[in-house]
């Protein structure tokens, strides 16, 4: 990535003080609702705006000051949970979608020093985070079930990104997070996508050769593959269906991590596995689909502050270069960059570079759900995943190409779709 294009959407300024006001708004190059930017433009543009998200955080952690600094917002009907819960929150997600970007390797360019920049915070705030003497040690074991669902986005870190966020660890910081993951056992997961909270920490302690709880993983991925999937790559969120993003935000990719790191197991991980993979790819197929000629999607059901999180697995399929056939990466590269400069204009990040309750701007905190706080927004990184890709790598050097609801609205021809029967 050449440095005037990298430089451009980071505002100018110096590499180790990453601006928390960026200018993010839609340049009079980029004409309302058809994508006309370059190849090296649009990575460039997904640096810049992951970087404005992750700066307040990973900058503030690393130097022990982020409790002191990070306003706990909450929602209107926050409830009585105690909201500190909400930093493991805003940290494990975050990572979750930074991670393949953070496991790159090193290099010369300045994406690349921006990137080891942040891997290093990453690391300190890893370490701070399970530090009981720390003024940032996590809200581990309070009486919230909270720290469930975010220790399993931390943990789905960890599993992306093993030798950038895990193996560089110091033994005593290892063992800490060890602890603390064994420790949320007492938590019962609700019939629902958080039964996959618990495999995903189970899953990651089986992979680094710790004593899992495998009843957890099994009865989680059982209750999926069978009993709540409700056909042509949709799941049931536990015994009754919503319409809402769930689906993406947590259920496909989660199930599939958790199968994917035990099929060293038994053969049936692998089965599912394969089927689990199958319908994600299917999933992806509704999700470049839901997304307008002008880069607008459904905004539909629980937890709508998360943002573009809903399409973490189309950008799971395409970081794994394994889209579906009749789905371009020059089409979903050009949809996601359209997605994401409609959200991210300037409101909906804080004057101190937080970012804000709601899908876009700061009118929207109606939206957010009782369990909904400051540090619920970094969810968002989950759609960012294709990052972990190189700079060379086709998906950014391959042309942008008009999506599926562009060639629709524009008379052209586009392919069929039907259902699927696996």
């Amino acid at each position: 990535m050449k440095r005037r294009l990298l430089l451009k959407f980071l505002g100018g300024i110096g590499l180790g003080t990453l601006s928390t006001s960026v200018p993010i708004q839609v340049e009079a190059g980029h004409q309302k609702g058809r994508h006309c930017f370059g190849q090296e433009n649009d990575r460039a543009y997904w640096v810049a705006i992951l970087s404005k998200m992750a700066s307040p955080i990973l900058t503030n952690i690393s130097k022990e000051q982020w409790r002191r600094n990070m306003p706990m917002e909450v929602s209107p009907t926050f409830d009585k949970r105690d909201p500190g819960v909400g930093y493991l929150e805003a940290f494990g997600r975050l990572l979750a979608g930074m991670a393949p970007w953070l496991a790159l390797p090193d290099d010369g360019t300045d994406e690349g020093s921006v990137r080891k920049k942040f891997r290093e915070q990453a690391l300190l705030g890893i370490k701070h985070g399970v530090d009981p003497r720390s003024p940032d040690y996590f809200t581990w074991r309070g009486p919230s079930s909270q720290t469930l669902v975010d220790a399993a986005h931390l943990a789905l870190a960890f599993l992306r990104a093993p030798f950038a966020l895990w193996e560089p660890l110091d033994s005593l910081t290892k063992s800490r997070v060890v602890e603390e993951f064994k420790l949320l056992r007492k938590i019962k997961p609700n019939e629902s996508n958080w039964l996959l909270f618990a495999a995903m920490t189970e899953t990651f302690l089986y992979d680094i050769g710790e004593e899992c709880a495998r009843e957890k993983i099994d009865y989680a991925v059982n209750k999926f593959d069978t009993e709540w999937y409700v056909g042509d790559g949709w799941y049931s969120d536990g015994a009754h269906f919503s319409f809402d993003h769930y689906n993406g935000y947590v259920i496909h990719n989660m199930l599939v991590e958790a199968l994917r790191h035990n099929i060293s197991v038994d053969k049936r991980y692998k089965e599912m596995f394969d089927r689990a993979y199958k319908r994600m790819q299917r999933y992806a197929h509704h999700l470049e689909r839901m997304i307008s000629p002008e880069g607008y999607y459904l905004v539909v059901g629980r937890s709508s502050t998360y943002k573009n999180a809903a399409f973490q697995p189309l950008a799971a399929v395409a970081l794994e270069n394994k889209l579906p056939d009749d789905i371009s990466k020059g089409q979903v590269r050009a949809a996601l960059t359209a997605v994401l400069r409609n959200i991210y204009i300037d409101k909906t990040f804080s004057p101190s570079g937080w970012l804000r309750m709601g899908v876009v701007g700061d009118l929207q905190q109606n939206l957010a759900d009782y369990y909904t706080n400051a540090g619920s927004m970094y969810v968002a990184s989950l759609s960012f995943l294709p990052l972990g890709l190189s700079a060379n790598d086709e998906f950014w050097t391959c042309n942008p190409e008009k999506w599926t609801s562009q060639k629709c609205w524009d008379a052209e021809q586009f392919p069929k779709d039907y259902y699927v029967n696996y």
